[in-house]
């Protein structure tokens, strides 16, 4: 028995793409996101130990 095609899915109109879709064809696509920085890219980015009272002395010295 051969297997029969489905039927295709009738359109539903979506005002939202519609909008989206001109405003696109007008301004052009938006540019891209940039990620928002983790909890781990947060922690990596700070130094892992405070600089102590001596070692701000010593950058001072030289």
């Amino acid at each position: 028995m051969p297997q029969s095609k489905s039927k295709a899915k009738k359109q539903v109109f979506s005002a939202t793409k519609a909008v989206k879709s001109n405003a696109r064809e007008r301004l052009g696509s938006p540019p891209p996101s940039h990620p928002l920085p983790t909890l781990k890219d947060k922690i990596t980015a700070r130094p892992k130990h405070k600089e102590t009272f001596a070692d701000l002395l010593e950058v001072k010295d030289e």
